[in-house]
């Protein structure tokens, strides 16, 4: 919760060195972009880098600090979430036009590479008891009950364009302060079991989590595109990126696929309980990716 709070004081920040041959390969605080991040460390390591790595950051409000700062050299993000953050007033919502807008959004400081065909979104989520007692189908069928539901998400998304001020504006989803649960696991275990135990009505959860299958929830469809595209994407400072790393993750982001993705969650988060780091080595020889590109 502290690096999530934390902007330009956060410890990570300040130990940076963007000298230097080593690429320190970061995660975010799920599961999912741990496991990317140990593809991203395998493969460059296969490539001849020298390779670290800082896992379970925090959110993007503590990671991309680190990253402009060279506490990290790269991270894997996602491109609808990482344009809003840069630019609060974006509007584009489509994988395209969010490339393009983040050409612009990202200064000169940050980099991206190829965007993968993968893609996880964020998701209003709800039991399905609650779906039949309601009648719900998307998020516009929750509006009328906005009174009565407990919103469980990361405690950015009180802000975030794409959190409750998008869910009020595009379907009249309006959520009290003091019915908003903060939950600082970036829609993992913890918020699977606020939303199935009862202590929250919906939740902030990711499409590609095998805990909307094995939980029997329910995706509300969101028509007016309230979370924009969200394609996989590594993330470099740009002091870090050479042309031989951006190829190397290139190559991951053209093998990573949705489905690619969530069998890797199913591995790691599902009942045989994968350690993320062997999750990749498995990944990454299965897609071939273990020898040096020619």
């Amino acid at each position: 919760m502290i690096l999530s709070a934390c902007g330009d004081s956060d410890p990570l920040a300040a130990d940076g060195d963007c000298s230097g041959d080593t690429l320190i390969v970061g995660s975010a605080n799920f599961p999912e972009s741990e496991t990317i991040a140990e593809i991203y460390a395998e493969v460059l390591r296969v490539n001849g880098f020298t390779v670290e790595t800082r896992l379970n950051i925090g959110s993007r409000e503590a990671y991309i600090p680190a990253l402009r700062q060279c506490a990290i050299s790269v991270i894997p993000d996602y491109t609808g979430n990482l344009l809003q953050y840069l630019d609060k007033n974006a509007t584009a919502t489509s994988s395209a036009d969010v490339d393009a807008a983040l050409v612009t959004a990202l200064g000169s400081d940050l980099v991206i590479g190829t965007p993968a065909q993968a893609q996880d979104s964020d998701a209003v989520v709800v039991t399905k008891a609650t779906a039949d007692r309601w009648n719900l189908r998307t998020i516009a069928d929750l509006a009328p009950h906005s009174a009565e539901v407990k919103f469980g998400a990361p405690a950015e998304f009180q802000e975030r364009a794409g959190g409750l001020p998008g869910l009020k504006k595009n379907y009249g989803l309006d959520i009290a302060a003091n019915n908003f649960v903060p939950l600082a696991d970036g829609g993992g275990p913890a918020t699977v079991r606020a939303l199935v135990e009862g202590q929250v009505t919906a939740a902030d959860i990711f499409t590609t989590s095998p805990a909307i299958t094995q939980n029997n929830l329910v995706v509300l469809q969101d028509p007016k595109n309230n979370f924009p595209a969200q394609n996989v994407v590594p993330l470099f400072n740009a002091a870090k990126k050479s042309d031989r790393a951006l190829a190397a993750l290139n190559a991951v982001s053209a093998k990573l696929t949705t489905r690619e993705l969530l069998a890797l969650n199913e591995a790691v988060s599902g009942t045989s309980k994968t350690e993320p780091k062997a999750a990749a080595v498995a990944w990454v020889n299965a897609m071939g990716l273990n020898k040096p590109l020619g």
